[in-house]
């Protein structure tokens, strides 16, 4: 069964046993490890080369619902967890959260199909007189320096740069994460896992949990492989990046999960970002 998934330590952490073949009855896996901007295209690609599960964005959910469903596991979903829009210092910048520094101004994202681009976008519609000036995507890792060295205004920045972005220099403008909970009371829908709808649906979501539960249980039977693909990432960074999103929500995502992605596809349909959805297929 092919598979596609990133390797940030959350990804591997969840999937581990599964790909260890810890997991009584499941299928092996054929892994594709890529960054999620990838695997939202490869889900979104015609042709019969396709991967049968992937980790995506669920802002890419719209354009794959068809083929593809959604696993109520195994995502990245939670409170306290959301993006950061950050900017460098400097000498005239009295206040470094004033979101009208970001009007007419270059903004470096992750992705165009990234829940962190939707929240970005909806945030900025309330926030930004007169609009972002432009956008520019970049790989994830690439953003903070590029925001450092002034070749960009600012960053929508995800991942483990919630810790480590103070060691740039740089200063927050704001938690989009904390703007989305308190402006909907609902947490933050980040990576899904998908499907492809000829696979038996209930059978993937039952080997998924598995491989969850499997990992809380034994969390140092995952060190070696999590930090292997971990890019040259501390191990307490890993260890914060797993606790802050693998938490109940990736065992299940239950109703307050389905209605955070409601909403936010909702809301970004509303705003002409996505295509709108029949609510119907995220069950």
């Amino acid at each position: 069964m092919k598979i596609a998934f990133s390797p940030c330590p959350n990804d591997t952490f969840v999937f581990h046993a599964w790909v260890h073949h810890l997991i009584p009855g499941a299928p092996r896996l054929d892994v594709s490890y890529a960054d999620i901007n990838i695997t939202n295209y490869w889900a979104a690609e015609s042709g019969t080369n396709k991967h049968d599960i992937l980790k995506i964005s669920y802002a890419a959910l719209p354009w794959v619902l068809d083929e593809y469903a959604l696993i109520p596991c195994g995502g990245a979903l939670g409170r306290g967890c959301g993006p950061l829009l950050l900017r460098a210092g400097t000498p005239s910048a009295s206040d470094p959260a004033d979101p009208a520094f970001l009007s007419g101004r270059t903004v470096a994202v992750p992705s165009e199909r990234s829940t962190a681009y939707l929240l970005f976008r909806l945030w900025a519609a309330q926030n930004v007189p007169g609009g972002i000036g432009k956008i520019i995507v970049m790989p994830f890792e690439k953003i903070m320096p590029a925001v450092r060295d002034g070749k960009v205004d600012a960053g929508l920045v995800i991942h483990e740069a919630r810790f480590t972005y103070p060691s740039y220099g740089l200063n927050l403008i704001t938690d989009l994460g904390s703007w989305w909970e308190t402006d909907t009371g609902l947490p933050i829908p980040l990576g899904a896992i998908i499907a492809h709808r000829s696979l038996q649906l209930d059978q993937i979501a039952t080997w998924t949990r598995a491989s969850v539960e499997y990992a809380w249980a034994h969390p140092e039977a995952s060190r070696d492989y999590v930090m292997s693909h971990a890019q040259e990432m501390e191990e307490a960074v890993a260890k914060a990046h797993i606790e802050l999103y693998v938490n109940p929500f990736t065992a299940n995502l239950g109703e307050d999960g389905y209605a955070a992605v409601a909403a936010l596809l909702g809301r970004a349909a509303d705003e002409g970002l996505v295509p709108e959805i029949d609510l119907a297929k995220l069950r």
